[in-house]
């Protein structure tokens, strides 16, 4: 089930848009606990997951790192596809 408000959260895979996959790369990343998140910046959590994997990765990840901090602070859930105006405007090309 998924979480409505960040409080609700005990589990990476209770956040929107946080699958097992991403939650295992987050793990990969040592994030454990979702509320790790409200700390954490979503581009270097991105560009740690490269680093760590050897491999560029979807800029769609990154998306749905904005996605998961921003509802950890407080953000109302949101699709992480909405994030990608806002990626593309801070990042540019990733």
């Amino acid at each position: 089930m998924k979480a409505r408000h960040a409080d609700e959260c005990e589990l990476l895979e209770q956040l929107p848009n946080i699958g097992p996959s991403i939650a295992a790369d987050l793990r990969l990343l040592g994030v454990q606990h979702p509320r790790e998140l409200a700390a954490r910046d979503a581009f270097q959590l991105y560009q740690a997951l490269c680093h760590r994997t050897g491999k560029r990765q979807d800029p769609c990840v990154l998306d749905t790192f904005i996605a998961a901090t921003d509802f950890m602070r407080g953000a109302e859930p949101r699709p992480w596809w909405t994030y990608t105006a806002e990626r593309k405007a801070r990042y540019g090309n990733v």
